[in-house]
């Protein structure tokens, strides 16, 4: 008589992804999560990120817990050390994403950066970055999983609307108008004052300012100078913010978080390119049909970095203020 034991049987792969911020690159890394979850059997995902972009990530469906950290992931070693991972996918890549993959002692996949090659664009405008989204690289950490993209883009999960917002907030967003977002994380990736005023006085519709705290000021500006200008610039929350984006027909944004999550909801979008460039490879993914990116490629100092300054190096800020905003409220009035 042949007895089988499964006192180690163990059908559940557990999977942790560490993407630690921000708001976009969480969004950016929602196609390999919810490919590992569906093309898996049995998985189990959870991720770990920071707190402060909680908000980005909570609602996914495909995640069955989070370890929120707040500045180093030691925080949660214990919580982490006792789920005894099967696979960790490094999503982050960096000095303390490393230092998680070396103690939790799983198998562990990670992604090209192509840090060096951001280096030499930035520094000596010699391009050998690929033609490849950061999306695609992400599922190079997954390739021996046998996990591939499923090509249907990004996620974000938005909470009901009557959790959200007043039935007059909820009748406003069946309306048609422009999402224009005001905000960036650094000063040479957000549109300028001046080029937001010329856009938003060539558009008809209403157009819904979108974006944190430190536009508060500038929103309060620029609805006191057209009365077409909605301001819900300090007074939503992430989950709102998306409501708008999403409802919105046309959004218009530079390269920041907000620009991710329209195009999970694959809208149109006019992106606005400051000292940043597409080649980087985090460009809008999938994004509706008809959308445009705006760049200046004209100057021979940009990119002038990854990621951005709180003022423009050479001091003209062209990048930015050389857009046509006509031509930008146009091509958003096409789009309506």
């Amino acid at each position: 008589m042949v007895r089988l034991c499964f006192c180690n049987f163990k059908p559940l792969k557990k999977i942790l992804v560490i993407r630690f911020s921000a708001i976009g690159d969480i969004v950016l890394s929602t196609p390999v999560i919810r490919s590992l979850k569906e093309q898996i059997p049995g998985s189990e995902i959870h991720m770990l990120v920071k707190h402060k972009f909680r908000e980005s990530i909570e609602t996914n469906i495909h995640i069955s817990k989070f370890h929120f950290m707040d500045e180093h992931p030691v925080e949660v070693l214990d919580a982490l050390k006792a789920e005894k991972y099967d696979y960790v996918i490094d999503l982050q890549k960096n000095g303390k994403s490393s230092w998680v993959r070396s103690v939790l002692y799983a198998r562990h996949y990670s992604f090209p950066k192509l840090n060096f090659k951001k280096f030499l664009l930035v520094y000596f405008k010699i391009d050998k970055m690929p033609k490849v989204h950061i999306v695609d690289r992400y599922f190079e950490a997954v390739k021996k999983l046998h996990v591939m993209n499923d090509g249907k883009g990004l996620d974000f999960f938005l909470k009901p609307q009557e959790e959200l917002f007043s039935a007059s907030e909820i009748d406003f967003l069946k309306t048609t108008y422009v999402a224009l977002v005001l905000g960036a994380t650094y000063y040479t990736k957000r549109i300028p004052e001046q080029k937001l005023e010329e856009i938003i006085s060539h558009i008809k519709h209403p157009v819904v300012l979108l974006g944190g705290p430190a536009e508060s000021t500038l929103a309060e500006t620029l609805a006191a100078k057209f009365s077409h200008a909605v301001n819900t610039v300090g007074k939503t929350n992430l989950q709102q913010s998306a409501h708008y984006i999403k409802n919105a027909a046309v959004v218009i944004t530079s390269d920041t978080g907000l620009m991710h999550i329209a195009a999970a909801f694959h809208k149109k979008i006019i992106s606005v390119w400051g000292n940043t460039v597409p080649g980087f490879g985090m460009y809008p993914y999938m994004p509706g049909e008809g959308s445009i990116l705006i760049e200046n490629n004209s100057l021979d100092c940009r990119p002038c970095s990854k990621l951005g300054f709180d003022k423009c190096p050479k001091k003209h800020f062209k990048c930015m203020l050389d857009h046509n905003a006509r031509y930008i409220a146009s091509v958003t009035e096409q789009g309506l």
